[in-house]
């Protein structure tokens, strides 16, 4: 993969609505079931809305039934970091984008077995979601081979 610069800037924080600054900078959550990315079927990349740099794909999404989107794992493991979460007087663990430092929702163990067993539990204002045909465009064309190679192992 192409080693592009993912940062949070000044700029990047300008562009955000109140609701992407509550939950990307405050550690907010937002409503479940009530946010844009939830039950969203598209097929693409999800890039932390900050920083720009690639979280997850469609190809790892499943519907967990809480109301957020839930994912099985991260598409590049450094990029989404996991430290211990003690508020609201429960043991968690939160997730954040390791360039953006945005708060991005939180992992359990609950997820589907065949999919090792994880869950990404991620709030939709912490994303943005970039379809499979816009990836060359928006840079992300290293990205495009996951979606390539998926299609081809679900030919044979």
């Amino acid at each position: 993969m192409t080693s592009k610069t993912y940062a949070k800037t000044p700029e990047a924080l300008t562009k955000l609505t109140p609701e992407q600054v509550r939950v990307t900078q405050h550690n907010g959550t937002e409503r479940p079931f009530m946010n844009q990315y939830h039950d969203f079927e598209g097929e693409g990349l999800y890039v932390d809305i900050v920083s720009g740099e690639p979280l997850f794909t469609s190809r790892d999404k499943f519907d967990s039934g809480c109301g957020w989107p839930s994912f099985a794992r991260p598409l590049v493991e450094d990029n989404v970091i996991e430290k211990s979460d003690v508020s609201l007087g429960m043991r968690r663990v939160e997730v954040r984008s390791a360039h953006g430092d945005s708060h991005l929702g939180h992992v359990f163990n609950d997820g589907p077995r065949e999919l090792g067993g994880l869950r990404y539990c991620i709030n939709s204002a912490s994303l943005r979601f970039i379809p499979v045909e816009d990836l060359e465009a928006e840079g992300y064309g290293d990205y495009r081979a996951v979606f390539d190679a998926d299609a081809t192992e679900e030919e044979d």
